[in-house]
């Protein structure tokens, strides 16, 4: 039997993003149908997303601490299993629970701590891998994210369409054997760690370095610029574009994904030319016309809603592995704690920007478009951080000595 090498490993990672887009993606298809089945106002189901991204930001915050303690391999495997059980307690606890709102969060946490996990983890992984371009890299892993994306709205339509959006458990149970079979593979695939056991810089060191404070609001606007649109669309296109789930799902997340996977493959080709400040700026500019279309769009033009929300996926898409490769670039000791920060930072972003999007919905008596048009504030943020940030020192690079190459050192 031929070893497994790093081109598995990679595959592995790729799967891990694919599993990060099942658990975020696949309970908003069914958000029209938690609250007609369930009677859940879309306050309450908006609150998912926050116990979702929640949960997701603890482990953010506590896998700085004990992962390096525990080791990559264990924790990869038990987010795995974490992922699975969660979507497994999601097709039965909402019908068993007496109150099935407490199933759906129940279930979102389960899952949550698959995904916390899967995030901090991953990006790391990738970095460490053997390779000539680690932007590019990191451009290509995140599309796999897009990708799942894709593939979970897809085939979740077309089984709706074929089976019934009634027996949506069964699939449910399906998706759930992606991250278990992908469980076993993080079992033998050899892993890489992005630096020297105990070399890597202090949660403390990295609180003191100001070019971490500038990647962590780019983070935040990141996660929240993705989610805002991404974690709606499907309700977007169903309800405030009238129409029909069918089309809402495919024409809403699907078309969303897409374009983010187109640039996120162009920004794995074409990265290493790109310089990171103007096209952050160009990207954010983008999400601002694209949330745009989507918000005010009149009903006699509907599609250019849906143009808005391709838009957006389009330019948010280098926003999140564009920050991350820059920030290892420019924090090369930062470690196992600098992506947990960091994908903490996104996590905040990713809970508060969707569930700002419901709550105003609400408050606008269900108008997701008015919600939307709240996401404008977001991409804003983040040009005018990035526009305003003059880069005179690599200051956090300066205060560490570079690491040097640890891609050969495996975890045993």
């Amino acid at each position: 039997m031929k070893a497994l090498g790093v081109r598995h490993t990679k595959i592995a990672c790729y799967t891990g993003y694919v599993t990060q887009a099942i658990i975020v993606n696949f309970a908003p298809l069914l958000f029209v149908t938690f609250n007609t089945q369930y009677n859940i106002s879309l306050t309450l189901i908006g609150t998912m997303i926050t116990v979702n991204f929640g949960m997701q930001l603890l482990i953010d915050l506590l896998s700085s601490k004990f992962v390096d303690k525990i080791g990559y391999r264990p924790c990869m495997v038990a987010a795995h299993l974490f992922a699975g059980g969660g979507l497994l307690l999601l097709a039965f606890l909402p019908d068993v629970l007496p109150v099935p709102a407490v199933g759906l969060f129940i279930a979102s946490a389960v899952y949550a701590v698959g995904g916390g996990l899967i995030e901090v983890l991953v990006s790391p992984v990738i970095e460490a891998c053997p390779s000539e371009n680690k932007k590019s890299e990191m451009g290509l892993l995140h599309s796999f994210y897009s990708w799942g994306l894709v593939a979970v709205v897809a085939l979740s339509t077309l089984y709706f369409v074929l089976a019934g959006i009634e027996n949506w458990q069964i699939l449910a149970c399906v998706w759930a054997a992606v991250p278990f079979l992908n469980a076993v593979c993080f079992l033998f695939v050899p892993l890489f760690k992005p630096v020297e056991e105990g070399k890597g810089m202090s949660v403390g060191a990295l609180l003191k370095s100001r070019m971490f404070w500038l990647f962590v609001l780019l983070m935040l606007c990141a996660g929240s610029c993705e989610n805002a649109v991404s974690q709606w669309a499907s309700a977007f296109a169903e309800s405030g574009l009238k129409v029909s789930k069918t089309l809402g799902d495919l024409l809403g997340p699907c078309l969303f994904a897409v374009c983010m996977g187109i640039s996120r493959v162009l920004f794995a080709k074409f990265g290493a030319k790109l310089h990171i400040k103007p096209a952050l700026m160009i990207s954010a500019a983008g999400c601002v016309g694209g949330y745009a279309l989507c918000a005010f769009a009149p009903q006699s033009a509907a599609w250019l809603g849906l143009v808005g929300c391709g838009i957006v996926g389009f330019c948010v898409s280098i926003m999140w592995p564009g920050t991350l490769s820059f920030a290892s670039a420019t924090i090369p000791k930062g470690g196992t704690a600098l992506f947990a920060l960091l994908a903490l930072a996104g996590d905040v972003g990713g809970m508060s920007g969707p569930s700002a999007v419901g709550a105003i919905a609400d408050g606008f008596g269900g108008s997701i478009q008015a919600g939307i048009a709240f996401g404008i504030f977001f991409p804003v943020v983040m040009f005018v951080a990035v526009a305003l940030y003059r880069e005179k020192k690599r200051t956090a690079a300066s205060e560490e000595e570079n690491v040097g190459d640890d891609a050969g050192k495996t975890e045993q």
